[in-house]
């Protein structure tokens, strides 16, 4: 049988998955940000050697290297930032925020792989965070988003805590 006529598997013709996307700019870390880099790169190498040790199947391990490479990495270029000293507001910050309708918001300024907004960390790259950094407590920052547009107050800065 002609070739053109015979269906070849999906396998064969899989394409394989582009490595996790490392976000642009310097990687600022915390002390604590950096922890959790070397934390998630040590458990994706002890996955690693267990999924070797086991023989597991190549999309397992595929899988596996794909996640340790961005790890390392990432543990490769952090950079941690100094201490902020609570005076305006920059990377490793705890500002506490008042929106237009009264209500207050907790949040820390840390860096692309420590943020977890529902915890109140923010990316320092992330539009809010570039809306308010350098701002002084009392000073105000418009903010645009989804067709709408906000005034939030700088209320306090203080470094993040340990």
């Amino acid at each position: 049988m002609s070739v053109a006529f015979r269906r070849d598997s999906d396998e064969e013709h899989r394409e394989p998955r582009p490595d996790l996307p490392i976000p642009a700019g310097p990687n600022l870390v915390t002390l604590r940000g950096l922890a959790r880099i070397t934390e998630r790169a040590t458990y994706w190498q002890s996955r690693l050697e267990t999924a070797l040790r086991s023989q597991a199947d190549d999309d397992a391990v595929k899988e596996i290297r794909r996640n340790l490479r961005y790890w390392q990495a990432r543990r490769a270029t952090a950079q941690v930032a100094p201490v902020a000293d609570g005076g305006v507001v920059a990377f490793g910050t705890r500002v506490t925020l008042i929106r237009d309708d009264g209500c207050q918001q907790l949040i820390d300024l840390v860096g692309d792989d420590e943020a977890d907004p529902g915890e109140g960390r923010i990316a320092f790259g992330s539009p809010l965070a570039r809306a308010i950094m350098g701002l002084m407590a009392g000073e105000t920052a418009t903010i645009r988003g989804g067709g709408k547009t906000a005034e939030i107050e700088v209320a306090a800065i203080t470094p993040i805590p340990d």
